[in-house]
């Protein structure tokens, strides 16, 4: 495959695509629909005006016979008056007026053959119609019930990521949670093991013996100042 040939399909491909997003199926039904009843009175128009042409010729034809009729009783009275040339003249002007008849009678003939073809295809045309509508409001109707499909699919989607988010949210608070309990335990027990007063202290552990020596004196005199107020002592 050439470049140019890659480049034709890939373009096709991708107007395609464009044309398939753009495309609303419910529309397109639609302007089906109203193109088939064009058609469909385009026909009924072409039926209308064979029918009124044949009736157009059907009043011809009687005007034709009624002259011919008169053409004849010319003839028959030119006869009576001894007027052969007469007679002549007016059976030659009937033998014209028939042909035109028969000519007439034949394109009668044609437009009702017509008429005829017309109305088969009105009737299979007005068929169709009436089926393709009846598919048409179905396949809409269908589409409809897709799409609702779809938006709840999608809401529930965005839901169900929503939900996904708050949950993790919840257990990373959960875990800082957990872990600033941990972490005040330890600093609890550090703090009551006397580990973590050293490590807050100056560091002269003379100092600190002597702070805790001095902490235990006044202790112990308030306790017998306290036995001697209540007579313990």
């Amino acid at each position: 495959m050439g470049i140019l040939s890659r480049m034709s399909t890939i373009f096709k491909a991708k107007m395609n695509k464009v044309l398939d997003h753009a495309e609303n199926p419910q529309e397109t039904l639609d302007y089906s629909y109203q193109r088939q009843l064009e058609m469909l009175q385009n026909v009924k128009r072409n039926l209308t005006d064979v029918v009124a042409s044949k009736k157009r010729l059907e009043l011809q034809a009687v005007k034709l016979k009624d002259n011919l009729q008169k053409l004849e009783d010319q003839a028959r009275q030119a006869l009576q008056l001894g007027r052969e040339d007469l007679a002549t003249t007016a059976l030659e002007r009937k033998a014209a007026i028939q042909q035109q008849l028969d000519g007439l009678e034949e394109q009668v003939k044609g437009l009702e053959a017509e008429q005829e073809k017309l109305a088969a295809v009105e009737a299979k045309l007005q068929a169709k119609v009436e089926a393709f509508r009846t598919k048409k409001e179905v396949l809409k109707a269908q589409y409809s019930a897709a799409q609702a499909q779809v938006k709840i699919g999608e809401a529930a989607t965005g839901l169900s990521e929503e939900l996904a988010d708050v949950s993790l949210a919840v257990q990373r608070a959960e875990e800082k949670t957990e872990n600033m309990r941990a972490r005040a335990a330890a600093i609890d027990e550090l703090v009551n093991s006397g580990v973590l007063d050293d490590a807050l202290e100056t560091g002269d552990p003379l100092e600190a013996e002597l702070k805790k020596a001095s902490a235990g004196s006044q202790v112990q005199a308030d306790l017998e100042r306290l036995k001697k107020e209540v007579g313990k002592a």
